[in-house]
């Protein structure tokens, strides 16, 4: 089955993130959507509550991860050969401490797209 990230484009660091999992992390047949550039898939997951304005979103069939939930299962089953990537993946794969930081990460985010000109919020 498919796995798929939905990442926000328009942030250098998810951006980094996405990449650096595409090449480097060991998930095999991870797939990377720019959720700025998806318009449909980004409006099917918001219709459905997941707003990537949130947070990102990883996809497995039926199943969705929001957030930090999303960074936590992708961290989970990484087997990285990138040395950033093992470190994010030590500090994220835990749920609890996945969900106290992620805010930290959320807010890295609204600093660059603000300095970018972008909205946190893609559909506005």
């Amino acid at each position: 089955m498919t796995l798929t990230l939905l990442y926000d484009g328009g942030c250098p660091f998810c951006r980094n993130f996405a990449a650096r999992s595409e090449l480097s992390s060991g998930v095999r047949g991870l797939q990377i959507i720019d959720g700025r550039e998806d318009h449909v898939q980004r409006q099917s997951l918001s219709e459905r509550g997941f707003s990537l304005a949130k947070g990102a979103v990883l996809i497995e069939g039926e199943t969705v991860w929001h957030g930090s939930a999303a960074i936590a299962e992708l961290c989970r089953r990484m087997e990285p050969s990138d040395q950033l990537l093992g470190l994010l993946k030590g500090v994220f794969r835990d749920d609890a401490r996945s969900k106290i930081l992620y805010p930290a990460l959320l807010l890295a985010r609204q600093v660059a797209l603000n300095f970018r000109g972008l909205s946190v919020d893609p559909d506005h």
